[in-house]
């Protein structure tokens, strides 16, 4: 098998699929190393770094999406994410509004107008988010000064520059997916991801080259070793949960069509997603955990006398068993909530009727759907708890082994299940473009060598 993808360039198609996918990623990097006007970048990398070491948040998470963008306050800041963020928003509207389930099901045309609408939706994001990134610049609680130049002038400048390099890198991430290899704006988050893991090797290299001390011993290569042990544990999780699905057995009765029929009691497969809603609770849970520390902490500093104020800042800091506890349940929550949302029982029980299947031992209709549902909740129960899990492991090796989140974050999370995902996908779509042109090395155990022999 790795022989086959080692000979991609072998498929002219395929090739020039690779090289321009490849290109696009590079310019998408570029976009994240260009400072937006008016702000200095040594000053702000220095508060990053304070913020840093103190750890974790929503804002972690944002410059890690970014590449680093955000910690550069690039032309990228914003990344990919104001357009995943309409998407999701888009997805979880159309249930509720009926125009935007007809669009979806009219064709072409539709999904055009669907997409056009989410394009609309990510330029207010945008505009929203660049508005609050540039007025966080002009006032930041530290009080250090960043931006050269502070007022309405600088704030409608970002704005506008931070808008145009998100829909840029929206218009890239569509490019990637029509005319590459791959899903566009998974593909930009990956790499951005992955640009990252360079730091996190050196502060690793670092932390045991200057003999960090955690639960009174140093770091050697014996805990090196342990931690790579971790992480291919925590990959093959990763893996397993993405996999993971339940086949539920689907017969059809004969069909006719003219004089020739589908032969009576043909079965197929519906695959019940053991993680169904993917990454959305870990994202959900931190960026409301993010709004609901602020608060508090903001607060903190106009009342500093107030026990209650410095009660919850204290037990809901980042990597405090607070708040993992309140993460941990808030991710339990999301993942119910979205399959819930969007895995409709009902209507796959009166597509399945009106084809003519029907699940062996389950009567079509009703019954159909109640053993659905059931099933796919004590499914998501499972990788629920799994997911949690997966998420909560940076956090317990930032505070129980004083590893930096630029190393942490590689061992969990959204992070590594965007990367696993993403890879997978990736992966698939070149096993596709191979098979369709009949590649010898996926031939070579198949039905079609062994008849020719």
């Amino acid at each position: 098998m790795l022989s086959a993808y080692a000979n991609i360039a072998r498929i002219p198609e395929l090739r020039k699929r690779v090289l321009f996918t490849m290109g696009i990623l590079a310019l998408c990097r570029v976009s994240t190393n260009i400072p937006c006007p008016g702000v200095d970048p040594e000053a702000l990398a220095q508060m990053f770094g304070r913020m840093n070491s103190g750890g974790g948040g929503m804002l972690d998470m944002l410059n890690l999406f970014s590449g680093g963008a955000l910690q550069r306050f690039a032309v990228g800041a914003l990344g990919i994410m104001p357009y995943i963020s309409a998407s999701i928003i888009m997805q979880l509207m159309t249930p509720v509004i009926p125009t935007l389930e007809k669009m979806v099901r009219e064709g072409e045309s539709g999904r055009q107008k669907y997409q056009q609408i989410s394009r609309y939706v990510t330029v207010i994001i945008c505009i929203i988010q660049g508005t609050m990134f540039a007025t966080a610049m002009m006032n930041l609680p530290s009080g250090e000064k960043v931006v050269f130049t502070p007022g309405l002038g600088f704030v409608i400048r970002t704005v506008i520059t931070l808008t145009a390099g998100a829909m840029l890198l929206m218009w890239f991430g569509e490019m990637i997916t029509e005319r590459g290899i791959g899903n566009g704006a998974s593909l930009i988050i990956t790499v951005n991801i992955l640009s990252r893991l360079p730091q996190a090797v050196v502060s690793l290299y670092t932390m045991v080259r200057g003999g960090a001390v955690s639960g009174g011993q140093e770091y050697g290569i014996i805990h090196v070793l342990l931690l790579l042990g971790v992480f291919f544990l925590v990959c093959m999780g990763a893996v397993a949960l993405t996999q993971g699905h339940r086949k539920v057995p689907i017969r059809y009765a004969k069909r006719t069509a003219g004089r020739t029929g589908a032969p009576a009691g043909s079965t197929s497969y519906l695959p019940l997603r053991v993680n169904y809603s993917g990454v959305m609770p870990i994202i959900f849970a931190g960026a409301i955990l993010m709004f609901l520390t602020m608060g508090p902490r903001w607060l903190a500093v106009q009342f500093p006398d107030n026990w209650l104020l410095s009660f919850i800042n204290q037990n809901m800091s980042y990597a405090s068993g607070g708040y993992m506890f309140v993460y941990g349940m808030m991710i339990l929550l999301f993942c119910f909530f979205w399959v819930a949302n969007q895995f409709n029982p009902v209507q796959i029980a009166d597509n399945l009727q009106k084809s003519g299947g029907y699940v062996p031992g389950i009567r079509p209709g009703q019954p159909t759907a109640e053993f659905l549902e059931t099933s796919m909740t004590r499914i998501t129960i499972a990788g629920a708890i799994f997911l949690t899990g997966l998420a909560v492991i940076p956090m317990l090796l930032t505070k129980q082994f004083d590893l930096p989140q630029t190393v942490s974050q590689f061992f969990g999370g959204t992070s590594l299940l965007i990367m696993v995902g993403v890879v997978l996908d990736t992966m698939r779509q070149v096993e596709t473009h191979l098979m369709s042109n009949h590649y010898d090395g996926f031939l070579s155990k198949g039905k079609l060598r062994s008849r020719q022999r």
